[in-house]
């Protein structure tokens, strides 16, 4: 049967690959698709070209997903604050600038590296509700039903009060201005909120906050204020966290949630904690590993790594590196419902686990003998997929800081889906997460959402090298993986590691990602096709996952941040 044929229209923003050399853009128009692969054709919002994203600096620098959120981040470097002031300002930014992905009714992961060489970890993710019961709960994939107790809040300002140096009320003071003075709405955020617009419509608060009179969109550009946001910000600014979990913010989130069949309880956002995380830790071809335990997927980032490491070095380049990448994430993601104690832990960050699970692959005798390679694909549907893992449109936000004396923070925060629960609380103005009604899978009463965030840290001689994380769902442990290969394995600048098209694994087979310029082509598809694999090309901006990563050039001893050049995210340094 003949192949259809496609011609899709590409815009994408790519980085120089030399480290040292400035930042160029370039556009990629108008690519033509053919072969017996399938072509996923989307509509692809024009991206900002007149941010930088790449810079580096001795002084520190700031990663992250929106311009405004960066600009946040490096004025608390340039006020004199330390890496996390940075982070938790660019932080509330973001749960400002770009609702989609994130906001203060939601939950993050945040992983810190002191100036004194200290790992700490906080959870601040949402949690459920004690009276929730899954049973009897409704199934709902979004809607007040999924609403539970948000962590943001509770997370930011834990780090801020432990870890940070600067006042509260000056850490938030670029997210209080923003949503009271108003922002200019960024083509990504308009698009992705485009796809959801119809089910926004079915809740009066987001009407109020996110659309306009006759039930449109803003435009993008548009200059879009949030009073009642500002507010809110304003009282946690001057109050803490107690006003968010225990005074009349709480008290009007219980009476709208309950009122529209929710099922979050003034009880429950009492006694919410952002907690203490246990680090996990590993190595990769001589480079150690830190990330945090469950409810994040570090244990799974790690051990995928690990699995990684096993195979043969000549599966490391060309489209035999894409087998290396599906085989061991998608063995790692076997276990992503083994995280329940330490013990776990201990095992999934092992070695011997670690070669175990590459030997399932078939992968370490196909060089002896290339007929016992086991087949690829149903052997790694694994355990039945909650909402999370297969949603069409990858979500969250992560930022990466670092200051002048080597503090580094790892950011990840998220709303769930676009828009979260698409529920917003009228007269407060922040989407609320979606946590229960299945999208997670089942939960139980006072559990913590697990999700695939996992920040990570990479270092060499007790010393952080690369401080990264990602965006984008069940990609976001497939984005990490191979960017770390491509530094580690393949010798890559930091700039090509992120530019470079990726791979992820899906129960039917492998996507790839298709770009124009050193993308992966036909006859790498056609290759891998031949191998017994089921491939897939995507050209979806931002699809397999978008990391925002520092990296120190061990040469200058400068730090190098990246942005990912297919999202709208900038890297930004202080002037002094």
């Amino acid at each position: 049967m003949e192949c259809d044929k496609h011609i899709g229209a590409i815009l994408r923003t790519k980085l120089e690959n030399n480290l040292s050399a400035r930042l160029y853009l370039s556009v990629i128009v108008s690519l033509f698709f053919s072969a017996c692969i399938p072509v996923i054709p989307v509509h692809r919002p024009a991206l900002p070209q007149t941010e930088p994203k790449m810079s580096r600096s001795s002084k520190g620098v700031v990663v992250t997903a929106h311009p405004l959120a960066t600009d946040a981040g490096v004025k608390m470097l340039q006020a004199g604050g330390n890496a996390v002031d940075a982070a938790v300002a660019a932080a509330f930014s973001l749960a400002v600038v770009g609702p989609s992905m994130s906001g203060i009714g939601g939950r993050a992961q945040i992983l810190i590296y002191t100036a004194q060489g200290e790992i700490h970890g906080i959870d601040a993710t949402t949690q459920v509700p004690s009276n929730y019961d899954h049973e009897t709960a409704p199934q709902a994939k979004y809607g007040y039903p999924t609403v539970a107790v948000p962590g943001v809040v509770a997370g930011l300002t834990k780090a801020s009060q432990l870890f940070g140096t600067l006042p509260r009320e000056t850490v938030m003071a670029s997210a209080i201005e923003y949503a009271g003075d108003g922002y200019p709405i960024l083509p990504g955020e308009l698009f992705r909120q485009s796809l959801v617009i119809e089910k926004m419509k079915e809740f009066e608060g987001t009407r109020q906050h996110f659309l306009k009179a006759d039930g449109s969109l803003y435009s993008a550009g548009e200059t879009f204020v949030q009073k009642d946001l500002a507010a809110v910000l304003e009282a946690v600014a001057a109050e803490g966290p107690d006003v968010f979990y225990r005074g009349w913010i709480a008290e009007k989130m219980v009476l709208d949630v309950q009122r529209n069949g929710g099922v979050l309880t003034r009880e429950s956002l009492a006694d919410y904690r952002a907690e203490e995380s246990h680090i996990v830790t590993g190595s990769y071809r001589g480079y150690d590993l830190a990330a945090l335990w469950t409810p994040s997927y570090g244990a799974i980032a790690i051990e995928a790594l690990q699995i990684l490491e096993q195979f043969p070095d000549s599966l490391f380049e060309g489209p035999d590196w894409a087998r290396a990448i599906y085989h061991g994430i998608s063995a790692a993601y076997l276990d992503r419902k083994e995280q329940k104690s330490l013990a776990d832990a201990h095992r999934l960050t092992s070695k011997e686990w670690a070669k175990f699970r590459a030997a399932e692959t078939g992968l370490l005798q196909e060089e002896a003998d290339a007929s016992k390679s086991l087949p690829p694909g149903s052997r790694y549907a694994g355990p039945i997929s909650p909402a999370a893992w297969t949603e069409p449109y990858a979500h969250t936000s992560h930022l990466t800081v670092v200051d002048r004396d080597g503090m580094i923070v790892c950011l990840t925060q998220t709303v769930g889906p676009i828009m979260g629960s698409k529920v917003v609380t009228p007269g407060l103005g922040f989407i609320y997460a979606a946590t229960l009604g299945g999208y997670l899978g089942e939960m139980q009463a006072g559990q913590r959402a697990v999700s695939h965030i996992a920040p990570l840290l990479v270092l060499k001689n007790d010393r952080p090298l690369i401080a990264m994380g990602a965006a984008g769902g069940s990609r976001i442990i497939s984005a990490l993986v191979a960017i770390t290969s491509r530094i580690i394995d393949q010798g890559r600048p930091l700039s090509e590691a992120v530019a470079l098209p990726r791979v992820h694994p899906t129960e039917a087979g492998i996507d790839l990602e298709r770009t124009g310029e050193g993308g992966w082509s036909t006859q790498d598809s056609s290759y891998l096709a031949g191998l017994g694999y089921s491939i897939t090309m995507k050209d979806r901006p931002g699809m397999f996952g978008r990391a925002n990563i520092v990296m120190l050039d061990t040469l200058s001893g400068e730090w190098i941040g990246v942005s990912d050049p297919d999202w709208e995210g900038t890297a930004g340094v202080p002037l002094k």
